[in-house]
């Protein structure tokens, strides 16, 4: 087996298991923030190693190459959300949007010419799989321009930012179950390779996505959250001394 291929397959089985650990712990904690970082290199990691095989190795490289980096940027993205921000970091964040929108652009071109061409086929999958991926991509371009009007990532407080890292960080957990538990169901022993088996732990993703965009954005709870916003130049040493030793909620 290749070597990269190796590292993609490894990267992508940790990123999934430690994924999933994440999504079940304590959000905020030290189990919840360790076992996230995990997440957050090992996705990195397999996304950019399956977006380079798909060019090199020409593996339907315009339909795994946009997935691969939409699913790095969401990771990244995420995680700059709820870390502490450096001064000047403000570039990477246009970068980020660039490399967004030019991942929309391209996701609904072949989308919208799969559904024109006569085999209404690319790479043999019809156009749905590029319009719901461009969808996703078209819907974080629009939240990182709102973002930016609001005056950047570092400005978002309370359930706004919570929203935007738990829908990013938990998508890229949702592409990468359903990629490897759908996209790779040869890989998977026969006796258990059952299809309503496999749609199993994707649902449960996109269960527990629902459930935590419901509860944050439309309750507005917290309950049960270790959450500290970033510091404000306002504050008086007292104040910034205490918010200190909040936990964050990093992953």
């Amino acid at each position: 087996m290749r070597i990269d291929l190796t590292v993609h397959i490894i990267a992508g089985a940790v990123g999934i298991i430690a994924g999933f650990v994440a999504l079940f712990a304590s959000k905020g904690e030290r189990v919840h923030r360790r076992v996230g970082m995990v997440f957050v290199f090992a996705m990195i990691t397999m996304a950019l190693m399956g977006t380079t095989m798909a060019f090199v190795h020409d593996v339907a490289p315009w339909a795994n190459g946009p997935v691969g980096m939409l699913t790095a940027y969401l990771v990244v993205t995420s995680l700059r959300t709820v870390r502490e921000r450096e001064a000047g970091s403000r570039w990477v964040d246009v970068a980020l949007t660039i490399v967004v929108a030019a991942l929309t652009v391209t996701l609904f071109r072949f989308g919208f010419a799969v559904l024109a061409s006569p085999t209404g086929k690319l790479y043999g999958m019809p156009a749905y799989p590029f319009l719901v991926f461009g969808a996703i991509a078209l819907l974080a371009s629009v939240g990182d321009v709102r973002v930016f009007r609001s005056g950047g990532v570092h400005t978002l407080r309370g359930a706004p930012r919570l929203v935007r890292h738990l829908w990013r960080m938990t998508t890229a957990l949702l592409i990468a179950a359903f990629s490897f538990f759908l996209g790779q169901a040869k890989v998977i022993p026969k006796p258990i390779r059952i299809v309503p088996l496999l749609l199993l732990p994707p649902l449960v993703v996109l269960a527990s996505l629902l459930y935590w965009l419901w509860r944050v954005r439309f309750r507005r709870s917290l309950r049960g959250l270790t959450v500290r916003g970033p510091q404000t130049a306002s504050s008086d040493t007292s104040s910034a001394v205490h918010r200190k030793h909040q936990t964050l909620l990093h992953t």
